[in-house]
């Protein structure tokens, strides 16, 4: 009975993954579009772990389902990302690095208006774990970091989601963050983009170790020029494969310190409130006018 009992549940589970794929993947546009099978909230009290290369706890995903996450961004390459995102109507999770928000803010607030989370990467992308590496160094690169993606955001703040540079994390930045409620996300699949040449390499490569895996939260980076000219190509071939889109929110999003969100605006260098699109600030005008 028992286990007749626990193949009845899963039945019921799978039903209504169905179900919700049904209501989710919609996408007018694009009726090949890999659409969201189903969001996720994640709470994010005392700093859970997720993905399996690094913390164990937490296996979240069935078979064949995806979390897309994008590292060390935004950059001028970070819109080509987006475009495919938004060809297949899906989400992504983008661990950002605040020196590059400053320098893009107005690319980091495409991100956030199109609906995606948005987590952090330090600051300036330090080895956290590297020599000579204090706890207040690790501490402001982690801060710094959520302030300035605050900033360049220009209104909302990010999830309480945070991703090591290198996924190399200390014990006590690990228990750190833990004390500010923040969850701290490795990867299942890396794709190790940095080391392709073409767009096409890039999706061979998520796609090998997606067949050998059946699923997995995947690292790419729309900071490589080869990933954001292949995006397109990856959602196709995942979409062709039977691959679902899963998409992490969470929770409640960070709560930035004030002490940290002063230094981001003094690296800002601009009025704070700001934060209108440049094509809305700078025009082209026919000639003559």
């Amino acid at each position: 009975m028992a286990k007749r009992s626990l193949g009845v549940f899963w039945l019921a589970v799978l039903a209504i993954s169905a179900t919700s794929a049904v209501a989710q993947t919609n996408c007018p546009a694009n009726p090949n579009g890999l659409g969201i099978s189903r969001t996720v909230e994640i709470d994010t009290t005392g700093g859970p772990g997720f993905g399996l290369e690094h913390y164990k706890a937490h296996d979240f995903l069935l078979p064949q389902e995806v979390v897309l996450t994008f590292d060390d961004g935004p950059w001028p390459t970070t819109p080509l990302v987006l475009q495919a995102l938004a060809a297949h109507c899906t989400k992504a999770t983008f661990f950002t690095i605040g020196k590059n928000a400053m320098a893009f803010p107005e690319v980091m607030r495409q991100v956030a208006s199109a609906g995606h989370t948005i987590g952090t990467h330090t600051w300036s992308h330090a080895n956290l774990a590297g020599k000579g590496m204090t706890p207040a160094k690790a501490t402001e690169e982690i801060e710094k970091g959520f302030s300035a993606v605050k900033v360049a955001m220009g209104t909302g703040t990010p999830a309480s989601f945070f991703r090591f540079p290198g996924l190399k994390g200390p014990t006590e930045m690990i228990n750190y963050l833990g004390t500010r409620n923040i969850a701290i996300f490795s990867t299942d699949i890396d794709s190790f983009d940095f080391k392709m040449r073409t767009g096409d390499a890039v999706a061979k490569s998520v796609l090998d170790r997606l067949e050998k895996k059946g699923k997995g939260i995947v690292l790419l980076h729309d900071y490589q020029k080869h990933t954001a000219a292949g995006s397109m190509e990856l959602l196709n071939q995942l979409k062709a494969k039977g691959y679902k889109i899963v998409h992490m929110r969470a929770k409640s999003n960070v709560t930035t310190i004030a002490e940290y969100d002063e230094k981001a605006r003094a690296e800002f260098k601009a009025p704070v409130g700001d934060t209108r699109p440049t094509s809305t600030v700078v025009k082209t005008v026919p000639p003559g006018k």
